[in-house]
C-alpha cells in the first residue's frame, strides 16, 4: 500500500505535483530575494553618492569640495545644477537687458549687420499680464547668461568644456529668438553678436526713483559664427 500520510485528501498524483522538482522553487525565491535586495542596495547607493555630491556643490568652499572639484562638478553638470548657496539665498541685485544682432554675408562680400533686438524685453513682454507664465520665458535667457558669466572671464574666452558648452547654449538661445521673431528660419544669419547692459535695482522709495539708473557694466561679446539651422 502507498503511503498517504502527507496528502489528507485529493489522488497521489495531485500531492506528487505539489511537490515539484526537488529544490527548484526556494532557488527561485532565493533568486529572486537576492536581486531584488541588490537593486534596493543600489538604488539607496545611488542616492547617497548623489546627496553626498551635491551636498559638496552648494555648501561653502571646503577641502573636500576644492579636492574633488572635478568628480563633484561631472556629476552635478548639467541635470543636476544648482543656482542657490546653502542657507544663504542669492537673489538678482541687478536688471540685465540682453540683446543680440546678426550679420549676413552678401553675395559680394560684404557684411550686412542688423539693429539690436532686445531678447530680455520679449521675455518681458511675454509673460506680461500672464496668469501662469512660462518658466521657460521668465528664467532660460536669464539662467544662461548667468552661467556663461560665471564660467568665462572678462575676455570671454571659453576654458573648458563646460564654458564651451555654454558658449554654444548662449548662441542657440539667442539665434533661435531672432529667427523665430524674423519669421525666416534664420537663413540669413551667419554670425550672431551679444550686448549685455546690467543695470541696478533701485531701492523702494528712492528719490532717483524718477531718473533712469545709470548702468554698472556695458559688456560687448565677440562675433559668434552661427552653426544652427542647417548650417
Amino acid at each position: 500500500m502507498q503511503d498517504l500520510g502527507q496528502c489528507d485528501s485529493g489522488p497521489p498524483r495531485e500531492c506528487h505535483d505539489e511537490a515539484g522538482p526537488s529544490g527548484s522553487r526556494p532557488v527561485a525565491v532565493r533568486l529572486l530575494k537576492t536581486v531584488l535586495h541588490t537593486t534596493v542596495f543600489l538604488c539607496l547607493a545611488v542616492t547617497l553618492v548623489h546627496v553626498v555630491l551635491v551636498f559638496f556643490h552648494v555648501a561653502p568652499p571646503n577641502p573636500v569640495s576644492r579636492r574633488y572639484s572635478q568628480q563633484i562638478d561631472a556629476w552635478v553638470y548639467p541635470l543636476f545644477e544648482q543656482n542657490w548657496r546653502l542657507f544663504a539665498p542669492n537673489p538678482d541685485s541687478v536688471n540685465r537687458q540682453v540683446s543680440a544682432r546678426t550679420a549676413h554675408a552678401g553675395p559680394d562680400g560684404s557684411m550686412q549687420v542688423s539693429p539690436w533686438f532686445d531678447l530680455s524685453a520679449a521675455d518681458s513682454e511675454a509673460i506680461e499680464h500672464q496668469a501662469f507664465p512660462s518658466h521657460t520665458a521668465q528664467n532660460l535667457l536669464r539662467r544662461a547668461w548667468a552661467a556663461y558669466a560665471e564660467s568665462h572671464g572678462k575676455d570671454d574666452t571659453a576654458r573648458s568644456e563646460r564654458a564651451a558648452m555654454l558658449q554654444t547654449y548662449m548662441n542657440n538661445i539667442a539665434s533661435d529668438r531672432i529667427a523665430e521673431h524674423r519669421g525666416d528660419g534664420g537663413r540669413d544669419i551667419d554670425f550672431i553678436q551679444l550686448r549685455v547692459v546690467t543695470l541696478p535695482v533701485a531701492a523702494p522709495g528712492s528719490n532717483a526713483a524718477g531718473s533712469p539708473p545709470k548702468p554698472v557694466e556695458n559688456r560687448l561679446l565677440p562675433w559668434w559664427k552661427v552653426t544652427s539651422h542647417g548650417k
